[in-house]
Formats: structure tokens, sequence, C-alpha cells
């Protein structure tokens, strides 16, 4: 019985060793700089409504279950930080997701036996803007790095918000005037009015010097009756 006890404890001192050497090992390995993470790009660019691809590189792994392999992506702004993605021992964890990115986020599995984790959102927003930052840990080691996603405003929104570009006083060129003045027709009844105008005038005038002069040969036409009459 004390030589089974004493197999028992010798044999979970044995996996305890086993344990701190591994760890040792992938500390050593995370300082000596033989694992890293890294990004295809620094910086991206998408307006809203549309899909973006955000891909890392780490060192592969040998074990092609992907069994000892954890990742877990965030997303910073100045007010809030968001999980975005978590992967523990090759298994997603959509659970741990925050609802803004709640059925947005797809990743390869294929490509992860590369070295390669390739997140795929959809249907972007304004508030996604913000630095991505995913961590890898395996078996040889931790590191994780940044990018930078910018997500602008539509144009087409912002068209139907504005109106349509135009000026507010503008009219179109070389269109032809309209109406009963125009042309022609308005050279025409300016002239008849014209000469509607200087006939009345005329009438008027003629009228005014007959009776001007009617009254001064009155008294001539009187004198000549009189003497008519002796």
């Amino acid at each position: 019985m004390c030589l089974c006890l004493f197999s028992s404890v010798s044999s979970h001192r044995k996996k305890m060793m086993y344990r701190i050497l591994l760890l040792l090992m992938m500390t050593c390995c995370d300082c000596a700089g033989t694992f890293k993470v890294k990004v295809t790009q620094s910086f991206y660019q998408a307006e809203e409504n549309q899909d973006v691809t955000l891909e890392w590189t780490f060192t592969p792994q040998d074990d092609p279950s992907l069994h000892s392999l954890f990742i877990y992506c965030l997303m910073y702004t100045d007010f809030e930080v968001s999980r975005l993605f978590r992967l523990n021992r090759g298994v997603e964890v959509s659970e741990s997701q925050d609802e803004q990115f709640a059925g947005r986020v797809h990743w390869d599995k294929d490509v992860l036996k590369e070295g390669r984790l390739r997140l795929h959102v959809s249907s972007l927003r304004t508030e996604d803007s913000g630095i991505y930052e995913c961590k890898v840990m395996t078996e040889f080691g931790v590191d994780s790095t940044q990018t930078w996603l910018d997500v602008i405003a539509s144009t087409l929104r912002h068209k139907s918000e504005t109106g349509p570009e135009t000026g507010p006083e503008t009219e179109p060129e070389n269109e032809p005037e309209t109406g009963p003045e125009t042309g022609p027709e308005r050279f025409n009844t300016k002239s008849w009015g014209w000469m509607v105008l200087s006939f009345a005038l005329s009438v008027s005038a003629v009228r005014y010097v007959l009776s001007r002069t009617r009254r001064c040969f009155a008294p001539v036409q009187w004198v000549r009756g009189f003497f008519k009459r002796i």
C-alpha cells in the first residue's frame, strides 16, 4: 500500500514537473522572439454596409487538430472595449462575442493550420471604427498585435440626406422665352400700342386747335352778322 501511494505521488510530481517545464519552454520561446503575430495591413478603410477581411499571421503549429490554439480578439475605441472573436482550443466561443458583432463575424478555419487568422466582418457600421487586436497563444508562445479600421459614412446616404447638388438660384441656359410678349409678337404689340396712342394724341390735339380757333373767330363772325343786319 505504501508503494502504491509512493508511486501515485511520484506520478503526480512528474506531471507537475512536465507542466512546469512546458511553461518554461513556452516562456523561453516567447522571450527569444521565435513566436510572432503580425498583421498583413496596419490600416483598413471601408464604407458602411460593406464587408472587410482582417488578417493576422502567426507561427504555425505542428498540431493539425488545433487543440493547443487559443485566440482572443478585441476592438478598442475611445469609449469602450468590445469582444470581437474568441477561439478556445480551436473551437469558436460565440457566447463571449459582444452584441455589436453578433452574426457579423466569420472566420476561415482551414487557413489556421497555415498560421493565418482571417476574420470577415460584414455589414460594417461607422461605430465599428477602432483598433483591432488579436492575441494568439500556442505551444510555441504568446504574442499579439493591432491594426486600425476606419469605417466612413456611405456616399449614397449622404447624398440622399443633403439632396441634389444644385445652385439655389441657377436657371437653365439657352432656354427660350415664352409668353405673349416674346419675339416678334412683343415687338408688334408694342408698335401697335404706340400707333394707337399717337393717333389718340393727334385727334385730341386737332380738337383742341379747332376749339381754340372757333373761340378766336367767334367775335369776327358776330361783327359780320351785325353789319349784315344793318
